[in-house]
C-alpha cells in the first residue's frame, strides 16, 4: 500500500485561501493585522518572504482563528502573553454566538479592529473604558451583569498595578464599585 505524501501548504497560500474562503478583502485584512495593503498583495503573490515577525504572524493567526504555530516561520516569543480571564470570556462568547473572528472584527469601526485583534491575541488587556467594553458586550450579547463584572475585575487590576492595595482599602473600593455599578446598570 502506497502512502501519499502530504505537502504542507505554504504560509502565503494558506493566507490567500483563507481570504478567498471568507470573502475577506485584502484591504480589510491589512487593517486587521496592522500592515499596508501592498504588503498583503506582495505576501500573497510571494514577492516578499512571509513575515518572521512574531507580532504579524500572531495577528494573522488570530484573524484566521488558528494557532500561530501553524506557520513554519513562527518562533515562539520569549516574552509572556497576557492571560486574562476576560479575554477568554470574550473568545467563548464569540464561539457561543457561532461567530467567526472575522465577522466579530468587522462589527467594529475600522480604526478599532487592530486593537481587537491584539486583545484577542493577549497583547492588549480588555478596555477599561466602559463604553468600549459595552460595544464588545453588545456585539456578543453579553449580559449587562456579566459585562459589569468583567469591567470591575479589569479596574481592580488597574488599581493594583498603580500601587493601590485593594484589600487594605476594601471599604473604599467596595463603595466606589457599588456606586459605579448602580450608575452603569441604571443607564
Amino acid at each position: 500500500m502506497k502512502t501519499k505524501q502530504i505537502i504542507p501548504q505554504k504560509s502565503s497560500e494558506k493566507v490567500a485561501s483563507f481570504l478567498e474562503k471568507n470573502a475577506l478583502h485584502k484591504r480589510d485584512f491589512a487593517e486587521m493585522i496592522g500592515v499596508t495593503l501592498s504588503y498583503v498583495y506582495n505576501l500573497i503573490d510571494e514577492t516578499v518572504p512571509f513575515s518572521t515577525r512574531g507580532t504579524t504572524i500572531e495577528r494573522i493567526a488570530t484573524v484566521m482563528n488558528i494557532s500561530p504555530e501553524e506557520f513554519p516561520e513562527y518562533k515562539i516569543p520569549q516574552e509572556p502573553i497576557l492571560i486574562d480571564e476576560s479575554i477568554e470570556t470574550i473568545k467563548n462568547y464569540i464561539k457561543e454566538n457561532n461567530m467567526s473572528v472575522v465577522s466579530f472584527l468587522k462589527s467594529f469601526p475600522r480604526r478599532k479592529r487592530l486593537d481587537m485583534v491584539d486583545i484577542l491575541r493577549g497583547t492588549l488587556p480588555t478596555p477599561i473604558d466602559y463604553k468600549e467594553l459595552e460595544l464588545i458586550g453588545k456585539t456578543l450579547n453579553i449580559p449587562s451583569d456579566e459585562l459589569y463584572n468583567l469591567w470591575e475585575k479589569r479596574m481592580k487590576q488597574v488599581l493594583e498595578s498603580a500601587g493601590m492595595n485593594i484589600y487594605s482599602n476594601s471599604t473604599l473600593v467596595d463603595s466606589m464599585f457599588k456606586c459605579a455599578k448602580k450608575h452603569i446598570l441604571s443607564e
